[in-house]
């Protein structure tokens, strides 16, 4: 069975392509949002990523296949990136900046007004890259199949994963409101 993509389905101009393509970012840009976030601290970095994400993006429009959903898609390609930049700018510098602001809270306004947001979303900065494009995916509404599509393990993996870090995170959670 030959994958159908847009290009075949209808064939488009390079600005009817273009403006499909800003329409369906820009209705998912949320999500970019979200993964600029997660794996980076400074706004600058913030920047730099999801200008990289959006490049790769784009260089890959003409394979999308809209036989799923443009989230998904932009999931994938928005984490891939974003995994790979945040290992970059690991092995570049390894001295995390304590004055910055922590990753989520501009995502969600109200973490600054909820602690148990602001909780959460320190819990979620902490942790390992895979974990937390799980996390992001999982607290997003993703069903385990999206999330496992997106970051290419098995549907079961990501219901092994998911029950693992809400128990490691419910137990980081109780201790850090205890001390």
């Amino acid at each position: 069975m030959a994958i159908v993509t847009e290009r075949a389905d209808k064939a488009m101009t390079a600005p009817e392509s273009q403006e499909r393509f800003q329409t369906l970012v820009d209705g998912h840009k949320k999500i970019l949002y979200k993964v600029c976030n997660s794996y980076c601290r400074s706004r600058d970095d913030r920047e730099d990523l999801a200008q990289e994400i959006i490049v790769q993006m784009w260089q890959s429009f003409d394979s999308f296949d809209k036989r799923y959903q443009f989230s998904t898609w932009m999931y994938r390609i928005a984490l891939n990136v974003a995994i790979s930049f945040y290992r970059r700018e690991n092995t570049r510098s390894r001295h995390i900046l304590s004055d910055e602001l922590h990753m989520l809270k501009a995502v969600d306004e109200a973490a600054n007004q909820n602690p148990e947001m602001l909780s959460l979303y320190e819990l979620i900065e902490r942790l390992e890259p895979l974990n937390k494009a799980l996390v992001l995916l999982y607290l997003d509404g993703n069903s385990h199949l999206e999330i496992a599509d997106v970051l290419g393990i098995s549907v079961t993996n990501v219901a092994t994963k998911i029950g693992r870090l809400k128990e490691s995170m419910k137990q980081e959670y109780r201790g850090a409101t205890r001390a």
